[in-house]
């Protein structure tokens, strides 16, 4: 495995987003992981299960780099609990994804690596590369984003916030 400060520094903020993720879905039944709090369609259960999905995805995108749509990609159903899914299987799934993510990265000759992105119904016409660097980025941003709203859920659902449970 190759390492370097920019894939160390890169991997930990990844490392800590997820952390933050997690902290949210501490102590949750699982009708809690899947209970609505907002307006919004967003449970704990469906950002964990989202997150989880989509590093499984670009981890492939990332090592593959073929331009292949990973399978369940544009799933809809991977933002909300399904019949039979729990917080604590959801958790081991994002975990298994990010150890699987984390070893991907370190594997990586260099985070300049570019790999060819699949075609979404939002793609632009032309083939689009990123830089392994630009797909950790994105799940950095992904994780932050996602990390805030499950926030908010937790603390509509029972007042608990990841500032008060660290």
């Amino acid at each position: 495995m190759t390492t370097s400060p920019e894939k160390t520094d890169l991997s930990q903020a990844l490392a800590e987003q997820r952390e933050l993720l997690l902290i949210t879905v501490r102590g949750l039944t699982d009708a809690q992981a899947a209970q609505r709090t907002t307006v919004s369609e967003l449970t704990l259960g469906g950002i964990v299960k989202h997150l989880a999905q989509g590093e499984e995805a670009w981890t492939r995108i990332m090592v593959n780099g073929n331009g292949e749509l990973p399978d369940g990609m544009l799933d809809l159903g991977q933002y909300r609990m399904a019949e039979g899914d729990t917080i604590a299987g959801l958790v081991e799934r994002y975990e298994a994804a990010a150890r699987t993510t984390d070893e991907a990265v370190a594997g990586l000759p260099d985070l300049g690596h570019r790999v060819l992105l699949p075609t979404t119904p939002w793609s632009p016409p032309e083939p689009q590369y990123w830089s392994a660097r630009r797909i950790l980025l994105h799940l950095i941003r992904e994780t932050a984003q996602h990390a805030g709203h499950a926030d908010i859920v937790r603390e509509t659902l029972d007042g608990a916030s990841t500032t008060a449970q660290r």
